[in-house]
């Protein structure tokens, strides 16, 4: 390992054996392991089967680096966070990390139910290996960020899974790693504390120390890391710059159809047929030019007159941040066209506001006080192109700019 390296990888793979009789990873598996041998003891055996969570992972993180972890579900990611934090050992290859390392994989883990959050903050931080004195003089700045102060001297065991998450990162948080590893159980909390727990990890990695962050949330991603590894069914697909490696894993999920038909229910009033994305005057696909307006064609088909029957398209980014949403209603009479029994195809242009990048399409249908369609994720839609130098924009309205000189000419 090299003076400037903090973690690294050589060949690591990592291989459970499904319905055999391996070893344990851990304490949980094997207390698991024990509970459930009298309840197999009169079942038949059970093939034994290698399944590879990890293969042939070569990795260098520098110190100070922010590496984002992406993929899909099953790629790997967790598995990789485990061997780095020690709690698992790879099958083969080498894994090494210099450093004191912090990490936040699992709520509670390293929590005693029976204990207090105050006696929980002490037990947690010395387990992560921070010395008692120095959790006194931070206790205080715990208990803030997490906000469960009424709830301090309350055993953990009656605590909600929120408050669990926010009382473990406080304590990650404080304590002084070289490296912190954390999981996608950021996503148990709310929007106001995830942004402050990406707002703590962007303030780690630019004090000097590494963060290696595992999300789904490609848009946290992009803002807190500097570089990414994309994960593939236990190997490496890409690692380089954030942008870069999202971008080519976007593209690889990313249907290029740009059309999607939905089952039909007779017995229901309306039904959503199939939602399509193109250009003012392309073909039908999911990926368009940035510079352009994109056209969302919703068919449907209405087997009764509804009155005040809307329907409106919502448009986020993968991280589920909404942009835009855009009603029927909004464009014509209350009443809204929708009147007479049968087929339609209803389209939408929006301009080109989006900046380039992935987007998911919902498609809701209803009145105001009855909802008889709502499908998330009805479409994708990929707008390519340049960010023209700002990266982290979402929108540009393309604004008229006025410049007067101090006498008003």
């Amino acid at each position: 390992m090299t003076g400037n390296t903090t973690i690294e990888m050589h060949g690591v793979g990592k291989r459970y054996r499904l319905g055999g009789t391996a070893a344990p990873d851990n304490l949980r598996e094997a207390l698991a392991r024990g509970f459930g041998r009298r309840l197999r003891a009169r079942q038949p055996p059970e093939e034994s089967r290698e399944v590879w969570a990890l293969r042939g992972v070569d990795l260098s993180v520098p110190a100070g680096a922010t590496l984002g972890i992406v993929g899909r579900n099953g790629a790997g990611k967790s598995t990789l966070l485990k061997i780095l934090s020690r709690i698992t050992d790879p099958t083969e290859g080498r894994s090494r990390v210099r450093g004191k390392v912090g990490s936040l994989l699992e709520v509670g883990t390293g929590f005693h139910p029976e204990l207090s959050g105050r006696e929980n903050i002490f037990l947690n931080a010395a387990i992560l290996g921070m010395p008692r004195s120095v959790v006194a003089r931070r206790l205080d700045d715990i208990v803030a960020f997490s906000g469960v102060e009424r709830f301090l001297d309350t055993p953990v065991k009656r605590y909600s899974s929120g408050m669990y998450l926010r009382l473990a990162f406080a304590v990650a948080a404080h304590i002084d790693a070289d490296v912190l590893l954390v999981d996608e159980v950021l996503a148990v909390g709310d929007a106001e504390f995830q942004r402050r727990c990406l707002g703590t990890m962007e303030t780690i990695g630019n004090s000097g120390r590494t963060v290696v962050f595992v999300s789904h949330n490609l848009d946290a991603v992009t803002r807190l890391c500097s570089t990414a590894l994309w994960l593939d069914a236990g190997r490496v697909r890409a690692v380089g710059p954030t942008a870069q490696v999202v971008d080519a894993y976007l593209l690889d999920a990313t249907p290029d159809a740009g059309s999607r038909v939905f089952a039909d229910d007779p017995a229901a009033p309306v039904a959503l047929a199939s939602v399509a994305t193109h250009g003012t005057s392309g073909p039908i696909t999911g990926r368009i030019l940035a510079d352009d307006p994109v056209v969302v064609d919703v068919a449907l088909v209405l087997r009764e007159p509804i009155p005040g029957l809307d329907l409106a398209v919502s448009v986020e980014t993968t991280g589920g941040t909404r942009l835009l949403d855009e009603s029927l209603s909004e464009a014509g009479p209350p009443t809204g066209p929708l009147t007479v029994a049968g087929p339609y195809m209803v389209s939408l242009t929006l301009p080109p506001l989006l900046m380039p990048g992935e987007y998911v399409l919902n498609v809701w249908i209803g009145t105001t006080y009855e909802t008889f369609v709502w499908e998330s994720a009805a479409g994708w839609l990929r707008l390519e192109g340049s960010h023209r130098g700002r990266p982290d924009r979402l929108l540009s309205s393309q604004g008229t700019w006025t410049v007067t000189t101090p006498e008003g000419r």
